[in-house]
């Protein structure tokens, strides 16, 4: 099940996993509306007949220096930065307790866990989604429940192509590897996370940055 706020982008990406064999539908959905979530919910356990995964991997990218923030930028980043994964996960929370792999993964941010100038709005949001990780992984080990985040640095996305030049390179040359990663390098770490491979993994984060943190 693929969702997005862009229907175009839900229907290439679900083709695109129907090209490589697998069953795939892409559904609408806007991840700061509360109301949208519910529906998205009740389509994949029509289409599949159940949850076994839930991957948070929406994000809004508003920035605004602090002493600059307006109050409506703020709610619109929360809104689908944390407030949206936290009810997706509730929604889904009935279908996951049924299923006997169940896995959440948030997607969170390196700027979780280190410092974030003229983006904090950003990076609180991700720091608190990880909090929310470990609580989700507290309460949910006893519903068979496993939670965790992967943390990325800068990857090539359209999210970091809409920085300016001088912004990506100023990332880039945080990491140790000089380059930013790419979206296929994230997928080991989503499958150890959300598979029985990680079966004995919860409330933890996999930091992917190019050894970026450890500096």
């Amino acid at each position: 099940m693929v969702a997005s706020r862009k229907p175009d982008a839900c229907e290439q990406a679900a083709a695109h996993l129907r090209s490589l064999g697998g069953n795939a539908i892409g559904v609408p959905t806007h991840l700061g509306k509360i109301d949208e979530l519910g529906a998205l919910v009740q389509r994949a356990v029509d289409e599949f007949g159940g949850i076994d995964v839930l991957v948070n991997n929406a994000a809004n990218a508003l920035a605004q220096p602090l002493g600059q923030m307006t109050p409506e930028a703020w709610d619109k980043s929360y809104e689908v930065n944390l407030r949206g994964p936290l009810f997706l996960v509730q929604e889904a929370l009935p279908h996951l307790k049924e299923s006997g792999h169940a896995a959440i993964l948030n997607m969170v941010s390196t700027g979780a866990f280190m410092f974030a100038p003229m983006l904090t709005m950003y990076a609180g949001g991700k720091a608190a989604l990880m909090s929310y990780t470990r609580s989700m992984a507290a309460e949910f080990a006893p519903l068979g429940i496993r939670v965790n985040a992967l943390a990325p640095g800068p990857v090539d996305t359209d999210m970091m192509r809409n920085n300016t030049q001088d912004a990506i390179d100023h990332m880039v040359g945080g990491t140790l590897m000089k380059r930013l990663g790419t979206p296929n390098e994230l997928v080991g770490a989503a499958l150890l996370l959300t598979s029985d491979a990680g079966s004995y993994m919860t409330g933890q984060a996999i930091i992917v940055d190019g050894g970026g943190t450890p500096r």
